[in-house]
Formats: structure tokens, C-alpha cells, sequence
């Protein structure tokens, strides 16, 4: 188990320590892929902070869950079922979610999958899934946003992509190529809304402690644990990311701070790529 600095003091806050404020009362945010990692620590970073937020996953045991904890911490959720990839399902969800707000001001594209193989072994199906995934799903999320916030003439896009989209490392062509993919989208989307008052930045984890750590490890042909201690010795921290680190810095690129912050895409690695 990963214990925070090598000497084992604790490295960081965890998320309930925090004390949070109320920067996003009134408004609503939609986050993808909500019922796990990142994009869950997403939701209930922007329910902690007084969002009403729309929560949209293809699990739904998975998606009720977090919406319930987002319900706890005081705010209102929509547990919604929907699979990025499918345009009627994006559409779907984001009529549901104005039907009950009447409004979007926040919207989150964390929704992804993880594959990996030696080039010449990766499957086109591998390939499809991975990009339908990881960068239509983001595509078809942004276009749905788009006119709503235009309306509005304001409102804060977030993608999520990856340190694996800035730079590529073996086994990772189908990731990394939807990864890049998603910060050439964040720049177009940034400059087609940005008269709107609308801003879009991409969002680049580095190791983070999710569920999908379980893949990258068995393609990887290695255990989670190993992977993880590889992943420590890698960073000048000296440790991984959690979850609530990077919803720490989405609610950033939401808030009234960053609205100068356009285009960007955001590299949270703890400084392993400086």
C-alpha cells in the first residue's frame, strides 16, 4: 500500500479535511465517467461546494452510489446512465439535466478507458474502443455543452486527458493517441467559445490512484503493487496522486480564478515531467 512520502508521513490533506467554501452555488455541473476515479471525485468536489451536479456513467450501481454521496454532502444529484460514445445517449442526458436546472454551467469530461498493447498486436476493435471512448466521447460531450453555454454566455469545460497525451511511452498507442487528441479538441473548443465567455482547458493526470491503475498494471504485466511502487520511485513526490487532487484542480479551472486560464492544458504529475 502506497503510504504517502517514503519516510510515511502523510504527503497531503486528505479531501474530508479540507474546509470547503461555496464557490458554486447556483450553478450545475455535469461530470462523465462520475461513478469512479476521477471523474466521481469531480462530482462531489462541485456538490462539497455547493453545485447542483448531474452525474452521468455507464455503470449506474456504480453512478447511484456516488450520487448518493454527493446527496449526503448537501447537494442535488442526477444519477444518469449514459455512454459517451453514443450521441444519443450525451443528448439524452444533457436535455435531462436542463429539464431539471434549466441551466449548465460546469461540465466535466472524465469519462475514459485505459488498453495497452505492442503496436503490432493491438487490435482494431482495442483501437475503436479506446478512441470512441477517450476522445469521441469527450468530442460529443463538448458539442452538446457548446450551445447551451453560448446561450449563457458562460460557462467552464473541462476534458480530462492524460500526462500520456503531452508524452507517449511504449504499449500506449491507441491511449495516447485519444489522449493528444483530446488537448488538439480543448485548444479548438477553446477558441470557437472563448467570444462566448466560455473557457475550455484539458486536464492532465499523472499517476493517480483509481481503479484504472488495476488495468494499466495488467497491461503493463505487472501487479498493482508494483506498478504503484514504480510509479513513487518515478516521482519527485515520492508518491501517486489521489482522486480528490485532481478534482482539487478542475474546480480551479471552474471557478471565478481561472477565467483568464483558456486553452491549457494542465499537467498534475507531480512533477515527474518538468
Amino acid at each position: 500500500m502506497d503510504t504517502g512520502r517514503p519516510d510515511g508521513r502523510k504527503a497531503a490533506r486528505t479531501m474530508d479535511e479540507h474546509i470547503f467554501g461555496k464557490r458554486f452555488e447556483g450553478q450545475v455541473a455535469l461530470v462523465t465517467g462520475a461513478g469512479k476515479g476521477i471523474g466521481r471525485a469531480c462530482a462531489l468536489r462541485f456538490a462539497r461546494e455547493g453545485a447542483c451536479v448531474a452525474l452521468l456513467s455507464r455503470t449506474q450501481a456504480n453512478n447511484d452510489d456516488a450520487a448518493a454521496e454527493c446527496r449526503r454532502a448537501g447537494a442535488a444529484a442526477l444519477a444518469l446512465r449514459c455512454d459517451v460514445a453514443s450521441q444519443a445517449d450525451i443528448h439524452a442526458a444533457f436535455e435531462r439535466t436542463l429539464a431539471e436546472w434549466g441551466r449548465i454551467d460546469i461540465v466535466v469530461a472524465a469519462a475514459g478507458v485505459y488498453s495497452g498493447a505492442a503496436l503490432p498486436e493491438v487490435p482494431l476493435a482495442q483501437w475503436q474502443r479506446t478512441i470512441d471512448t477517450n476522445l469521441t466521447g469527450v468530442f460529443l460531450t463538448d458539442r452538446a455543452a457548446a450551445p447551451i453555454m453560448m446561450r449563457q454566455r458562460c460557462g467552464s469545460i473541462i476534458n480530462v486527458s492524460s500526462v500520456a497525451g503531452v508524452t507517449s511511452w511504449q504499449r500506449t498507442a491507441e491511449y495516447s493517441a485519444a489522449k493528444s487528441g483530446v488537448i488538439g479538441l480543448t485548444r479548438s473548443v477553446a477558441v470557437e467559445l472563448a467570444p462566448y465567455g466560455v473557457t475550455c482547458n484539458a486536464l492532465c493526470p499523472g499517476s493517480t490512484r483509481t481503479d484504472q491503475v488495476l488495468d494499466v498494471a495488467r497491461y503493463a504485466g505487472m501487479s498493482p503493487e508494483a506498478w504503484l511502487a514504480a510509479r513513487r520511485r518515478d516521482s519527485p513526490t515520492g508518491r501517486v496522486a489521489e482522486p480528490w487532487e485532481m478534482a482539487g484542480v478542475a474546480a480551479f479551472l471552474a471557478s471565478p480564478d481561472a477565467r483568464y486560464i483558456n486553452g491549457q492544458s494542465i499537467v498534475v504529475d507531480g512533477g515527474i515531467n518538468m
